[in-house]
């Protein structure tokens, strides 16, 4: 048997209106990715505008690209970096004192390449209160970064990271524990 992407349907999926999705596309390029907005407050009244549930005290850096903000949930106190792509086709919960630093990637979709359709599979990510992306790193579908977990910089997961854990490299390995002082 063969791949043949001529059978791929995902018409199953569907994320939201396409006049709602036309319209994010054109806001989300002229404010929220546009490096020449840098003002936070204004991406977090568009992103609400749009669905999205944010906290208080969340800080929006510019260059950020968000799919779908009616499926994003933001916690208080949280910082999402420069250039971070939340390729959100599930729902993304970051909760609160969470920071995904910049170039981090948040994707909720994948393919299943043992069908032959290469079916279109998805998977919602939470990042649960003081987990930290690191810089460049990548989070998989369906993943949960546990209490105070650590992604760090350039790694990737597929699985769930273990609270007060650090984790490091493709595929991300734990290398020690978090400790937090005062």
């Amino acid at each position: 048997m063969k791949t043949d992407l001529s059978t791929y349907d995902n018409s199953w999926y569907k994320p939201g209106s396409s006049i709602k999705r036309f319209c994010w596309f054109f806001i989300n390029e002229l404010f929220v990715r546009n490096p020449l907005n840098p003002s936070s407050g204004f991406k977090v009244f568009l992103l609400r505008l749009f669905g999205a549930k944010i906290g208080k005290n969340t800080v929006i850096k510019p260059k950020v690209n968000i799919k779908y903000p009616w499926k994003l949930t933001i916690g208080d106190h949280c910082w999402i970096g420069e250039s971070v792509w939340i390729d959100n086709l599930a729902e993304v919960t970051i909760e609160n004192h969470v920071c995904v630093s910049q170039g981090a990637f948040l994707i909720c979709g994948n393919h299943n390449y043992k069908s032959r359709s290469f079916d279109l599979m998805i998977g919602a990510i939470v990042l649960k209160d003081g987990s930290w992306v690191g810089a460049k790193s990548i989070v998989g579908p369906g993943v949960t970064l546990h209490e105070h977990s650590i992604l760090s910089l350039g790694s990737v997961t597929s699985s769930d990271l273990d609270a007060y854990t650090i984790y490091r490299g493709n595929p991300a390995v734990k290398i020690k524990e978090r400790s937090i002082s005062r």
